[in-house]
């Protein structure tokens, strides 16, 4: 294969021979992105305006950076030895060896991975008496990396409290044992490259004569490091090309600043954006419903994908009345592709939380659908759960080895490596389980075995005559995990799975209450388990079956983080509700609702032909029945877009206060419960004037949900509730 140019469009032609000058590409999802960054670079050499020495090319991952090199060795006969062709961080890393001395780094220094890297910050920890309670070496390490993908040492930052101070303070001791070691961690490497030109003009010089063109892939993923770094590479003859889209700028936690594409434009004075809008990946109601969406963020620097495959097929939109519903009309429909010759790997099913997939796992598991979690575990495969279900089953049975020593010094008790030897001495010497040689422990470990002891022993008592899921819930409580878990950077998500884990509970004591074994009665043959016994069992064998092997046909489940780069035939993205999608802590940030649009933006674009937008009524929240809106966005996609699975009313916002909630085309008659009908206006004698929104059941269990304005949105008993027609 040799450097073609007519397999481009009018647009990609454009950016690959662009002149002389700084380029912005704003490449759409689908638009042929990677195609036209590896061809200009094959441009440039070929046509002899850059050497390969004289070219930097950043990434964001090894992967991308290697798909670079295949391409253009199939273009042109390249040696990728004399470019410079990675990640910021390898990049940075080839650097700091050319220049250690300057670096002040030794020739041979290593680089610590993440492990690692914690490994030396708990060394640090107990080497200064630090109480890992209340500063846990991962909030440590959070912090240290933080900072330092800021650009900031500990000098430079300002300590407004005691907690900050004393973070700092160990920022700074963590620096000079890296010194005195010679190692260096991955966020080190790039800020450490950054101060080398920053300080060393000649260098910087150097390189701003070497690289004539450098450019950048994934650009909206930039953080403000990176985008300083390579501002101080571009010497005053180096062209920028860049290449990224605003709209798909989902890393904010990640410390992404999508803000840079502006920058960019502005101080180097671009003079044309180029715009990527022919997309090559999904039909046009999918294109269009993505653009609609969109159109709702300030601050975009605009575009609008467009296909020539023609409209396709209407965006399918499925409500059920619970998240287990939702979660067998997935299954139901994924049998139904797979009838219609689809492959199961073609399938995707998106979510925005990790915690959402247990309940779909259920019902795939229970439909024979082999699946596999893209980038992540099995629900009852991940750390937090299970350190979760160890905790149950000491609650159950002390004497499991197993779970004790996974959860004795876990949230950290300062009960160490030796302790754990010596109690597994004794244990053997005994001829006993663990727990019953925790009493002949002695020495420092004693104190906080003890108190180990005395948890199990309280959490036992506490919760013996408690309802399962009531159970589960106390346990997550006194234990410390959930406690532990808000001081990680990814303590949100493992905190929703805690939850998610009550949320089991409640299902299983459901389902199993036709069969006895969940309420501790026996089956036909007389076997009895109690209740907590029986859910165990019962996660042991979720956890221990049906994730699909390398190779087999698998329906693919992922957040929707996960999914950016990739695409698939048909999409569900489930759980698009308020709160949920947009998620309630995002909101809670600048930007967020922004933020949360793009990330909905990226999941509706990666579906090539079939597209399922799915909510429920209500989901299980801490083994309690939650009552949830329709997402926003759902709203901001037009109705003609859209084949309604279900017959359901329009979700009420955006309205004004006692308002009747607006009819969407093609949907069911008003409903009644109780005497009182959708889009009556009520008075209720505690939260004052309000709209019927929504009404089910009948006689006693007859409730309707109202819009009291200020006071909320909430959904009342009609037999208690002493509502009156207004």
């Amino acid at each position: 294969m040799s450097l073609r140019l007519e397999h481009l469009n009018a647009e990609q032609l454009a950016a690959v021979t662009a002149g002389d000058e700084h380029m912005l590409v704003l490449a759409g999802a689908g638009s042929g992105k990677t195609r036209v960054l590896t061809t200009r670079i094959a441009w440039l050499l070929k046509s002899g305006k850059v050497s390969p020495g004289g070219l930097l090319a950043v990434t964001f991952t090894n992967k991308a950076a290697r798909e670079m090199f295949t391409r253009l060795a199939a273009m042109l006969p390249v040696n990728p030895r004399g470019m410079w062709v990675g990640t910021f961080h390898g990049l940075a890393n080839r650097m700091l060896r050319a220049h250690h001395r300057e670096a002040g780094l030794p020739r041979e220094f290593q680089i610590l991975d993440t492990q690692d890297q914690l490994a030396a910050v708990k060394r640090l920890a107990r080497s200064m008496s630090v109480d890992e309670d209340r500063l846990p070496p991962r909030a440590l390490q959070y912090f240290i990396n933080a900072r330092k993908e800021e650009g900031l040492r500990a000098a430079d930052i300002q300590a407004p409290d005691e907690a900050t101070r004393r973070q700092v303070e160990l920022y700074a001791a963590y620096d000079e044992q890296c010194r005195r070691e010679g190692v260096s961690d991955f966020a080190e490497l790039l800020l450490r490259s950054y101060e080398l030109l920053m300080r060393n003009e000649p260098l910087r010089e150097h390189y701003g004569a070497r690289f004539r063109h450098i450019l950048v892939d994934e650009f909206q993923d930039t953080n403000r490091l990176q985008y300083r770094w390579l501002k101080l590479l571009a010497g005053e003859a180096s062209r920028i090309f860049a290449v990224g889209d605003d709209d798909q700028s989902i890393y904010s936690f990640r410390g992404a600043n999508v803000g840079n594409m502006a920058d960019f434009e502005r101080e180097f004075r671009v003079a044309k954006v180029a715009r990527l809008e022919q997309n090559y990946r999904s039909q046009g109601n999918i294109l269009d419903a993505a653009n609609a969406l969109i159109a709702h963020n300030r601050n975009r620097l605009g575009k609008n994908l467009w296909t020539a495959d023609g409209a396709g097929e209407p965006l399918r939109v499925f409500e059920g009345e619970s998240d287990s519903e939702e979660a067998r009309f997935i299954a139901e429909e994924v049998k139904a592709l797979q009838r219609e010759g689809l492959k199961l790997a073609c399938i995707a099913v998106l979510y925005r939380s990790n915690a959402q997939s247990r309940v779909i796992e259920h019902a795939l598991f229970g439909a024979g659908i082999a699946y596999r979690v893209y980038g992540g575990l099995r629900f009852f495969e991940r750390a937090e759960v299970k350190h979760a279900l160890a905790y149950l089953r000491l609650v159950a049975t002390p004497e499991d080895d197993n779970a004790l020593l996974r959860v004795l010094n876990f949230p950290p008790r300062g009960i160490g490596a030796r302790s754990l030897e010596g109690l597994q001495d004794a244990a053997k010497a005994r001829g006993s389980s663990l727990w019953a040689a925790l009493d002949g422990l002695t020495g420092r470990a004693a104190a906080p075995v003890a108190a180990f002891r005395g948890l199990i022993r309280s959490l036992q008592e506490q919760t013996a005559t408690l309802p399962l899921p009531e159970k589960v819930e106390h346990v997550l409580s006194r234990s410390g995990l959930i406690e532990h878990y808000k001081n990680e950077r990814e303590g949100t998500d493992r905190i929703e799975n805690l939850g998610e884990l009550v949320n089991a509970a409640a299902v299983f004591s459901q389902e199993d209450r036709s069969t006895g074994l969940a309420s501790g009665e026996g089956d036909e043959d007389g076997v009895v388990m109690d209740p907590l016994t029986a859910f165990l069992a019962h996660a042991a064998l979720e956890a221990g079956e049906h994730q699909a092997g390398e190779g087999q046909d698998a329906l693919q489940m992922m957040t929707v983080h996960s999914a950016k780069g990739l695409e698939f035939e048909a999409v569900f993205i489930c759980g698009l509700e308020k709160g949920l999608f947009p998620h309630e802590q995002a909101l809670l940030q600048k930007d967020g609702l922004e933020e949360e649009r793009r990330l909905a933006y990226v999941a509706i674009t990666r579906a090539r032909q079939r597209l399922y937008l799915c909510h429920a009524q209500t989901r299980l929240l801490h083994g309690q029945r939650r009552y949830n809106l329709p997402s926003r966005f759902l709203q901001e996609i037009p109705e003609g877009l859209m084949k309604w699975l279900t017959p359901r009313y329009a979700p009420p916002a955006p309205m004004a206060f006692g308002a009747a909630p607006k009819k969407a085309p093609g949907f069911a008659k008003a409903r009644e419960a109780g005497g009182f009908r959708i889009g009556q206006n009520v008075i209720h004698a505690k939260f004052g004037p309000g709209v019927i929104l929504d009404a089910e059941g009948m006689g006693g269990e007859a409730r309707v949900q109202v819009n009291f304005g200020r006071g909320g949105i909430k959904w009342l008993a009609v037999a208690v509730a002493k509502l009156q027609a207004a």
